[in-house]
């Protein structure tokens, strides 16, 4: 900050646009579209350096590809969450970008309604894996990067649904208490090497993920009308 001539504080323009994550590093999985693509994007306007994590090679690519056009830093992270040896490569392949993993942010989730009666073991095993699994194996992997600097924060995408029981949503609620459980246990066991592991729980948000939600409840009869 300078005092100009007539007594007035000025900034640099170098000060102004540094942003409140500047130098610091960030892999967000899921980023592709949805609440992923939107922290990956805020957190690039702020300063951050990004590794846009998802399955879709191409939306990957196009998201880090925009960022990067908008004059942030980002890198484009192709893998599946269920498979540590992906994990833990595309993990590498980030810190020798960036230079260090300081925030994980595991947003990677999916969901298939389906009645309560009516639930199959594929329609769990398939949500569960995503959603519990990836976030556990997310943890490990990320936390193997942060403990030798023995700092570093995890965030994990839990959801409302976390927190309460819906009869056509039964496997991923039952997914989203495991993210709360596994950030509770993970934020025990790390914090003797300075990360920090929370989670938080939005709502109903209008992404792609909630576009196809709302078409498969309304082919289920729970609902009456799109929206």
């Amino acid at each position: 900050t300078l005092l100009s001539s007539d007594g007035l504080m000025i900034r640099r323009r170098s000060q102004i646009t540094m942003g409140r994550l500047t130098n610091t590093s960030i892999i967000v999985t899921g980023a592709a579209s949805g609440i992923g693509r939107g922290f990956a994007e805020g957190f690039a306007k702020e300063g951050a350096k990004v590794g846009v994590f998802d399955l879709n090679d191409n939306l990957a690519n196009l998201v880090a590809n925009q960022i990067n056009s908008d004059g942030g830093a980002a890198i484009a992270l192709v893998g599946n969450v269920t498979e540590r040896q992906q994990v833990r490569n595309q993990f590498e392949k980030f810190v020798a970008w960036a230079g260090s993993l300081d925030v994980l942010f595991n947003n990677a989730g999916f969901n298939k309604p389906m009645p309560f009666l009516e639930v199959t073991e594929e329609n769990w095993d398939s949500i569960l894996k995503v959603n519990g699994w990836g976030v556990l194996l997310g943890i490990q992997e990320g936390a193997r990067l942060m403990i030798p600097n023995r700092r570093g924060k995890i965030i994990n995408t839990a959801s409302m649904a976390g927190r309460q029981g819906f009869p056509t949503f039964a496997p991923y609620c039952a997914s989203k208490f495991a993210v709360n459980a596994l950030t509770q246990a993970g934020a025990k066991e790390l914090s003797k090497y300075n990360i920090t592991c929370n989670s938080f729980s939005p709502g109903i948000v209008d992404t792609p993920l909630w576009v196809g939600l709302d078409k498969d409840l309304l082919e289920m009869g729970e609902t009456q009308r799109p929206g």
